[in-house]
């Protein structure tokens, strides 16, 4: 598994220069993308104190870092990189993230996210798709970096840039809503009308247990919309809704489900009850990213179609629910 050269030349000091393709990111993110082994907790520590600093001054970990600038990188964090690369890679990792490629081209890369797999790195998750995205690289390539998230129980189309120039074209083709994307999901019940738009604003609240969620919240609420249509149903007990969310909330579309009377199944924050545990595939999220479509940084409109995970096709099947509809 090829180990792409790291871009960033340092002192006996460890004071490392932001490189063009690290520019815009997060400072935390930064380390996550070179520094994989630093734990979140310690990194938050080390940035408090002091011992990390940009450009010689105290910084918070949200700061978005800019080429040329001078990071410190404290002695006592171990450097994993050998021969002046990134950490290696196992091959069967590597294999893996392969595996999971359903479209490539000079600008970028199309996976189709397992579930229960993070997106990004955060407290307790040490294994995930952004810390193996060298697996992916080619000659000339630049930093692979995400242009969007999934969360860890959703499936589908999850966007890798090769490059800078990529990223900053396809970050922009989401922020400006140019990016369209369709949603699959199995819900309880079966929505009043079969087809319409929810326009319900989200606020991020934090519950008793300490824990976040989204909420409807029509005063103090960041707008949020999605279209959805019922493309079947089993009777009364479970739909299956294709979704276009219009805005891109944290769990838009699994509030929004739940907002029409019919939570997806097996979202258990959200309100979803797991199916009968005689039925394929119960207790797990039935939310699948299907498709994207958006300007290609190159020119034209790409359009890049997820299957369903295995697990999601058994209840499909089980219900009589065609896995190879046309959106």
């Amino acid at each position: 598994c090829r180990s792409p050269p790291f871009a960033h030349a340092s002192d006996m000091k460890r004071h490392v220069r932001v490189a063009e393709d690290d520019a815009g990111i997060r400072l935390d993110r930064w380390f996550r993308r070179h520094f994989p082994g630093l734990g979140h907790a310690r990194l938050e520590k080390l940035i408090r104190t002091g011992q990390v600093r940009v450009d010689g001054n105290r910084v918070r970990a949200s700061i978005r870092i800019e080429t040329g600038q001078t990071i410190r990188v404290p002695p006592s964090v171990e450097d994993k990189r050998k021969d002046g690369g990134r950490p290696g890679i196992a091959q069967e990792d590597c294999d893996w993230m392969r595996s999971l490629v359903i479209h490539s081209d000079r600008d970028l890369i199309a996976l189709n996210k397992p579930q229960g797999v993070a997106v990004q790195g955060g407290r307790k998750v040490t294994r995930h798709l952004d810390g193996l995205l060298d697996a992916l690289a080619e000659p000339g390539d630049g930093s692979l970096r995400l242009v969007h998230r999934l969360d860890r129980d959703t499936s589908g189309v999850l966007m890798v840039a090769r490059r800078a120039s990529a990223a900053s074209a396809l970050a922009d083709a989401f922020r400006e809503r140019r990016a369209e994307k369709i949603y699959w999901a199995l819900v309880a019940g079966v929505p009043e009308s079969r087809m319409g738009t929810v326009d319900s604003p989200l606020l991020k609240k934090a519950g008793p247990n300490g824990n976040e969620k989204m909420v409807v919240d029509h005063r103090a609420g960041r707008q949020a919309v999605t279209e959805y249509e019922v493309a079947d149903a089993a009777g009364r007990k479970v739909s299956w809704l294709v979704l276009k969310p219009r805005t891109g909330r944290t769990h838009q579309v699994r509030v929004h489900c739940a907002a029409l009377g019919t939570p997806i199944v097996g979202d258990r924050k959200y309100g979803g009850e797991p199916l009968a545990e005689e039925l394929p595939g119960a207790g797990f999220l039935h939310l699948h990213a299907r498709s994207i479509a958006l300007p290609h940084p190159s020119g034209g409109i790409l359009r890049v179609t997820a299957p369903l995970p295995e697990a999601i096709a058994d209840t499909w099947r089980f219900f009589g629910f065609d896995i190879n509809s046309d959106d």
